[in-house]
């Protein structure tokens, strides 16, 4: 988890989600300058969850930390409510055990480590890891890293949650649960979430809205509105229609 730094006054409140409006960004490389983002737009309603899809090294993980305020646009404007990110890599300290890795987040805005421990046990029952509370990330599966990560991201309080992508190195059975479970996760504990991932019906199962974005230089080539209940069914013929106008994005003379 990576707690965003304070802001400028032009954050919105909470209720407002993410904004995105035609932003580029630009890195200074010692090969020259790389393109990025170029004017990439994207909008996420407060509790709407933004599955963003796109190829290698189009600029996604870019768009997530401009998002967070870990970087700034060289063009446009992004406007958005304090985020969390989390990354691809759960990035658990080794010597910590499972609560202590999902407190960190409160014990970096000053909570003493007891106090940690009281708030986030609730949280690792809640999350079917009560019986793994002293355990440390080594003797953990990745799924149940994943939800450490997760629950460090929840606790860190942000009404935006950025997730990098947060299920990629999880094998196939165990990211259909995870998937699941964070759908289940989030309606209970409702966020504002712009997920990054590479999997196209990762997007359309989860996400209220799929956001297809170009080669680098990223933008957005489309949008597809996604009005299905869940739980979804990965064989209904509504989930396999949309995934397949998501991979014809992808595949877009762009």
């Amino acid at each position: 988890m990576v707690e965003a730094p304070s802001r400028e006054p032009h954050e919105l409140n909470a209720a407002d989600g993410v904004q995105v409006e035609l932003v580029s960004r630009v890195f200074q490389t010692t090969g020259g300058p790389v393109e990025a983002l170029a004017g990439m737009s994207l909008r996420a309603s407060a509790h709407e969850m933004v599955a963003v899809v796109g190829p290698s090294g189009c600029g996604k993980t870019t768009l997530l930390e401009l998002i967070c305020g870990l970087q700034a646009p060289d063009e446009g404007s992004l406007r958005a409510a304090p985020a969390a990110l989390m990354p691809q890599r759960d990035l658990l300290l080794p010597w910590l055990s499972a609560i202590d890795n999902a407190g960190l987040a409160l014990r970096a805005r000053g909570v003493g480590r007891d106090e940690a421990r009281k708030i986030a046990a609730p949280w690792l029952e809640r999350f079917g890891l009560s019986q793994f509370e002293r355990t440390r990330p080594a003797e953990l599966s990745g799924g149940m890293r994943q939800r450490v990560s997760f629950l460090r991201t929840l606790l860190a309080g942000k009404p935006v949650l950025a997730l990098d992508e947060p299920f990629a190195a999880l094998d196939a059975i165990t990211r259909q649960e995870m998937q699941g479970w964070l759908s289940h996760v989030l309606e209970r504990e409702p966020r504002t979430v712009v997920l990054v991932t590479h999997d196209v019906e990762e997007a359309v199962m989860l996400g209220d809205r799929v956001v297809v974005m170009s080669p680098r230089p990223g933008r957005t080539v489309a949008e597809i509105d996604v009005p299905l209940p869940r739980p979804r069914r990965r064989t209904d013929a509504a989930v396999v229609e949309l995934r397949e106008r998501a991979l014809a994005a992808l595949g877009a003379d762009t």
